[in-house]
């Protein structure tokens, strides 16, 4: 038998909103997943700090969208001592064998995704499912990562009929777009962090109390 299919969608999450949910839950559904994980970066050099709200108060909002779904809300990152998103990957497929992952990106994260740290390790590590996001499409098919991934594009129905998942691997899920952004909701709420004040939230994968942090995760 093979062991639980998980979604791997990392980001900062500043604030998270209903267009995370409903991509997860599309994705879910799509690549026949058990679970989707939502990877709450301590932070990302490639946005601006200033803006940044709490990690605690981040993954508050995380875990209010994520409410009544299957989905996890983590900031394992700041446990593995990882600072590069391929080294988060590799850190946790080592820690949890026993699952298969597919790391999940927008459009607009392909677009730009030949400037992360081994951006060809990440690909050689699990599969990638890439979400359509408007006004991306152009420039995410235009992108160097996207000239070396389209060689190991894979349909929809052959990625989740196979047995064994393999990488490098790319699927990509198109449904109708979804325009929200934590950027809009920033603009008409700057102090919407304050609605997540409270003690330390409990990580829902190592079940361990997340403090507020300053520490930087690159992608």
């Amino acid at each position: 038998m093979r062991g639980q299919r998980i979604g791997l969608l990392g980001g900062s999450f500043n604030p998270a909103h209903g267009g995370h949910r409903r991509i997860s839950l599309f994705a879910l559904r799509a690549l026949d997943l058990d679970e989707i994980w939502w990877l709450v970066s301590p932070g990302n050099p490639l946005k601006p700090a200033s803006g940044m709200a709490p990690l605690a108060a981040r993954v508050r909002s995380a875990m209010a969208q994520a409410r009544r779904a299957p989905i996890r809300v983590t900031a394992i990152e700041r446990e593995l001592g990882t600072r590069y998103t391929v080294d988060t990957l590799a850190a946790l497929k080592r820690r949890y064998r026993k699952r298969e992952f597919v790391w999940l990106m927008g459009a607009d994260n392909l677009a730009q995704f030949h400037r992360w740290r081994d951006w060809r390790g990440i690909a050689r590590t699990m599969p990638i499912a890439v979400i359509a996001r408007p006004g991306y499409d152009g420039p995410a098919v235009a992108s160097p990562a996207m000239a070396w991934l389209r060689h190991f594009s894979v349909p929809l129905s052959s990625f989740v009929n196979r047995g064994e998942w393999s990488a490098p691997a790319l699927v990509t899920l198109r449904f109708d777009p979804d325009e929200r952004s934590a950027t809009a909701i920033r603009r008409a709420d700057p102090d919407w962090a304050l609605r997540y004040a409270g003690p330390p939230p409990r990580d829902q994968l190592t079940h361990r109390s997340i403090p507020s942090g300053e520490e930087t995760t690159a992608p």
